[in-house]
């Protein structure tokens, strides 16, 4: 099975930055080309949300709530989704997911928490 690698996430304050990276380290690169990648999260008591997704072109969607401080990026020769998170604020906090979408089926990572608090 697919199992995507999510780095871990973390504390950050108000106003910070951090950076998440998703790898699937068990295809080969001309397979992870094909698929669209994202993030989602999922706060306590809410349903997961999308965060940002790109295609296997590049093309990028992003939430309205994230737009103009979230960035995501793909590098297909290392098979790795990025997701850059600037001016975090306490509404951002929740467990992060990696995604990977082939138009048929989506595949989770495991989730990796970030929390916004000062």
């Amino acid at each position: 099975q697919v199992r995507l690698v999510e780095s871990v996430g973390g504390l950050v304050q108000p106003g910070g930055s951090l950076r998440l990276s998703c790898t699937i380290p068990r295809i080969i690169t001309s397979t992870f080309n094909q698929y669209q990648m994202g993030w989602y999260r999922q706060a306590p008591g809410l349903e997961r949300e999308m965060v940002a997704t790109i295609t296997s072109s590049h093309v990028t969607n992003y939430a309205d709530s994230v737009k103009g401080r979230f960035t995501i990026s793909r590098d297909n020769s290392k098979k790795t989704v990025s997701l850059r998170m600037n001016n975090l604020k306490p509404e951002d906090t929740a467990v992060y997911y990696c995604s990977r979408d082939d138009g048929s089926q989506i595949v989770w990572g495991q989730g990796t928490q970030v929390t916004v608090s000062s």
